[in-house]
């Protein structure tokens, strides 16, 4: 399995380099790439301006070329995200140098920070992959280098599955690490209805047909409900992924459906409500039947002649005593 595994991640990391990296512009506020083929999904709404850095993810429990491979993906999405380029792993330990504590800093704020202003950096990131069965937890953290205070800490759902979910949850860890607030997804609602009342979670965002998405939802399950008069409401649960837009077709179907007659009038066809069992006239014959025979039982046993034989040889004990 761990073989597999590595191919998995193998396969991953160069579908994410396949992706163009974001242009490094002189312009303070240069436009996000757009995605094209083979792209791991669209770049960051507005890049960070900090300088990052990733020291190292420790291995906890699986193998170290696996942890390599996961961290090339990590580097690569933070990449992404930040306008700067990140430090390679050489440029990381050329820093370095021979400094022995540095070198072995296992993750203590106070070496990251030291590691931090060798490199020139603004922020320094590390953690470490833990294995949980075929999946894998990333525990990550990122410290500010001026401060030297630890800026957030963050432990992801465990990842697996296909290469393109795997892609997506490290790039949620990296968003969720530095840039929580662009986190989100869309809905887009379509409707074959006009005037329909579109409401989210309680909330009511428009009427069909809608303008555009529902923008800058949250990541995670929502409740859709669109309802107009005269129609059946519709209510589904929907789930928004990472910058995925979640398309929803709603198709409203009418409680009293309206027909055309054979000379082109219109006819509402009304639905009857349900009746009880015991409403209909076969409960009411069935309990009529019953009735009577329950009478016949009755009246039989009732008009039954009680009669004794006082005639030997077959004497009732009940004739002792009575006149001969």
């Amino acid at each position: 399995m761990r073989r597999i595994a590595i191919a998995t991640l193998a396969a991953i990391v160069g579908l994410a380099a396949v992706r163009p990296a974001p242009t490094r512009a002189q312009d303070p506020s240069p436009a996000p790439p757009a995605p094209t083929a083979g792209d791991a999904g669209p770049g960051p709404e507005e890049a960070l301006t900090q300088k990052i850095a990733v020291w190292r993810l420790d291995a906890l429990g699986l193998e170290a070329e696996l942890v390599t491979r996961l961290e090339a993906l990590f580097r690569s999405e933070l990449d992404r995200l930040a306008k700067h380029p990140l430090p390679s792993r050489r440029d990381m330990d050329a820093a370095v140098g021979k400094d022995r504590k540095l070198r072995e800093c296992t993750g203590e704020d106070k070496c990251l920070t030291a590691i931090g202003a060798k490199v020139g950096v603004d922020v320094v990131v590390t953690g470490s992959v833990a294995a949980l069965g075929d999946s894998y937890i990333l525990n990550i953290k990122a410290v500010d280098v001026k401060t030297g205070k630890q800026l957030r800490r963050i432990e992801t759902d465990p990842l697996r599955g296909s290469p393109d979910e795997l892609i997506d949850a490290v790039r949620v860890a990296a968003y969720s690490l530095l840039a929580p607030d662009q986190l989100y997804g869309s809905i887009v609602v379509l409707s074959d209805l006009v005037g329909a009342t579109v409401t989210l979670d309680g909330k009511a965002v428009g009427k069909t047909p809608l303008p555009g998405a529902l923008a800058k939802q949250p990541l995670g399950t929502h409740t859709l409900r669109v309802e107009a008069q005269g129609y059946i409401a519709f209510e589904e649960q929907v789930d928004v992924r990472f910058q995925k837009s979640t398309r929803v077709v709603v198709r409203l179907a009418a409680e009293q459906p309206v027909i055309e007659t054979g000379d082109g009038t219109p006819r509402v066809v009304v639905r009857d409500e349900p009746r009880p069992w015991y409403t209909s006239k076969w409960a009411y014959v069935g309990a009529g039947a019953l009735a009577v025979t329950l009478g016949a039982v009755i009246g039989w046993g009732l008009g039954k002649d009680d009669v004794i034989n006082c005639i030997p040889p077959d004497l009732d004990p009940r004739c002792t005593g009575s006149a001969p």
